[in-house]
């Protein structure tokens, strides 16, 4: 029995340290995701203040370490793929499950709307599917997918049709970097466009460095641990500075440092994903904790339907089984926001229902998935005939 599907995973060729990465990566959203989650609800961490202080050490750099690996496969998804090959597989990875989940996410926050406080909120309506697209800040955590699809599409026609050179791109996300963060210190609102303009530098600099980080002779050097020490010293003294910054009371709250101080924010983010990718390569060398690999691999289907479980692990744990020790509902809401996702897509190959996920059949791992599960009926009916 396989649910998790590790062993298709674990046996695949791929980049290792790319899947750590985004392991690393989605786990700490889905922490700050579960803090959220709960303090939106009520819950009282004034006795716990470690947690806080946690999550927003932890927040600066987790969203650009996306954008970062995302940028260092283009290049050869495009040389591989073709630029038409390449947008039609973002619009099936990225594109479809971010309208697929938005929609049913918007869907359960208009009926719980009915019931609960949520009424006075006059953004919760039908108007809101509508800003996925247009304005997927005010949907919650879809905007991160609306980014990376519209970044990777703008990038790939920048490199295949107008020839432009990765250093260029890195300054055109540098230009645009600066565009966004006069309309975040300025409080003006450009929809999409604001998180677009701010993170391409990341996915642009991905590329930019692509050759050198996917080159397996460069594996013992990003391995070492003369790198990990200065960094991990310059990591703390900065995430030290950021977080008394941020921690700060203001209308911004974790956000305050990209918003209204973006270049020690760009600076912070970047230092973060360094050490976050050396570690990956240090997990990689040492074969540690294989299960952030599994974990990184579903890392984009976790984040669809993330904050839909852990409202319903609050609303299990918290309501009906009546827990109130706010470090065991922060462990139990975390832990359920990243395996039962997991374990739901999984499902879903099995039973052919991945298209909630993807319009095109993953079709290797639906006959790894649904072969395990005719393997085990097998075995179960030849145990009831001895």
């Amino acid at each position: 029995m396989d649910p998790f599907n590790s062993k298709f995973i674990l046996n695949e060729k791929r980049w290792l340290w790319i899947d750590y990465d985004k392991g690393i990566s989605i786990l700490l959203v889905g922490y700050g995701h579960a803090l959220a989650t709960l303090q939106g609800h009520g819950l009282d961490l004034s006795n716990y203040p470690f947690f806080n202080y946690i999550g927003t050490f932890f927040y600066g750099f987790r969203m650009p370490l996306f954008f970062i690996v995302s940028g260092l496969l283009v290049g050869r998804s495009l040389n591989k793929k073709g630029l038409g090959n390449y947008i039609g597989n973002r619009t099936n990875n990225i594109l479809y499950p971010l309208l697929i989940w938005g929609i049913i996410e918007i869907s359960f926050q208009i009926i719980a709307a009915r019931f609960t406080q949520l009424t006075i909120d006059q953004r919760i309506g039908p108007s809101k599917y509508l800003k996925l697209i247009t304005d997927p800040r005010d949907t919650g955590h879809f905007w991160y997918l609306n980014a990376l699809f519209c970044i990777g599409v703008i990038y790939a026609v920048f490199k295949s049709v107008f020839k432009l050179k990765s250093w260029l791109q890195v300054i055109l996300g540098l230009i645009l970097f600066s565009v966004s963060a006069y309309i975040h210190i300025n409080d003006l609102s450009a929809g999409f466009l604001t998180d677009v303009f701010g993170y391409y530098i990341f996915f642009a600099l991905g590329d930019l460095i692509s050759k050198v980080m996917l080159d397996e002779k460069n594996i013992q050097r990003f391995s070492s641990w003369k790198i990990f020490v200065p960094l991990l010293v310059l990591f703390l003294i900065i995430q030290y500075y950021f977080t008394e910054i941020n921690l700060r009371p203001s209308a911004h709250g974790n956000n305050f440092v990209e918003r209204k101080m973006p270049f020690f924010f760009l600076f912070e983010a970047l230092v973060g994903c360094a050490i976050s990718i050396n570690f990956s390569f240090l997990l990689q060398k040492h074969k540690l904790f294989t299960w952030i690999r599994i974990v990184g691999y579903h890392s984009l289907f976790i984040y669809c339907m993330q904050m839909i479980v852990m409202n319903f692990a609050r609303i299990f744990f918290g309501s009906i089984l009546q827990i109130d020790h706010a470090p065991t509902l922060i462990l139990l809401v975390w832990s359920s926001g990243i395996v039962l996702p997991v374990f739901f897509y999984n499902f879903c190959l099995k039973y052919n229902l991945w298209w909630l996920y993807t319009f095109r059949k993953p079709k290797r791992e639906v006959e790894y998935m649904q072969s395990t599960r005719s393997v085990r009926l097998q075995l179960s009916s030849n145990k009831g005939s001895i």
